[in-house]
């Protein structure tokens, strides 16, 4: 049995997202930039090679009003940018900038924690390759600087304040602090 709740119930219950692009979480800051599914769901396509807007469409069924916003947002976070069709139609091409290939490694996470989670045994589902032994892509691993594999019980964040400081330069109390490096739109 399926219960509709109408749309004014819907809004009420509604949770206005917050902002995370102050936080001090690399974790927090990243998925305030790249968090929306249907934004993770347009990189993951772009590095599978799509690059108009209607492939974009067509590929994950998403609404225009809700693409155009995804597309306009990554474009103004320095994730994809807009370019020249690659076979000189009027049309634009979105393409993953630096920014936006660096993120090919999460995408690979993802979809290696989906395929040991979120399929029955048996379930067929894609498979990562590499282009040129056909082979599956390895496993991801977390590693110290000297080569060993971590497991999450090997490591422990340290939080901004308990950091040491980068320099080693007495702090002037006059001069104006240094604007943080965030994870805004790059120029």
């Amino acid at each position: 049995m399926l219960i509709a709740i109408g749309c004014e119930d819907q809004e009420r219950n509604m949770v206005k997202r917050t902002s995370l692009r102050e936080a001090d979480c690399p974790v927090a800051r990243s998925l305030d930039v790249i968090g929306d599914w249907w934004s993770l769901l347009i990189v993951r396509d772009a590095f599978d090679g799509v690059r108009r807007f209607s492939e974009f469409q067509k590929g994950l069924g998403v609404s225009k009003g809700i693409l155009a916003a995804r597309l306009r947002d990554l474009v103004a976070l320095g994730i994809l940018k807009m370019g020249l069709a690659s076979d000189g139609s009027a049309y634009r091409d979105y393409v993953l900038t630096d920014k936006g290939r660096d993120l090919f490694p999460v995408v690979v996470a993802l979809r290696q924690w989906g395929e040991d989670h979120c399929f029955l045994p048996r379930e067929p589902y894609s498979v990562l390759v590499d282009n040129k032994t056909g082979r599956r892509v390895g496993r991801l691993e977390v590693r110290s600087m000297n080569g060993k594999i971590l497991k999450a019980s090997d490591t422990v964040v340290r939080k901004v304040a308990t950091l040491a400081p980068i320099s080693k330069r007495p702090i002037n109390p006059r001069r104006k602090p240094r604007r943080a490096v965030s994870c805004s739109p790059t120029t």
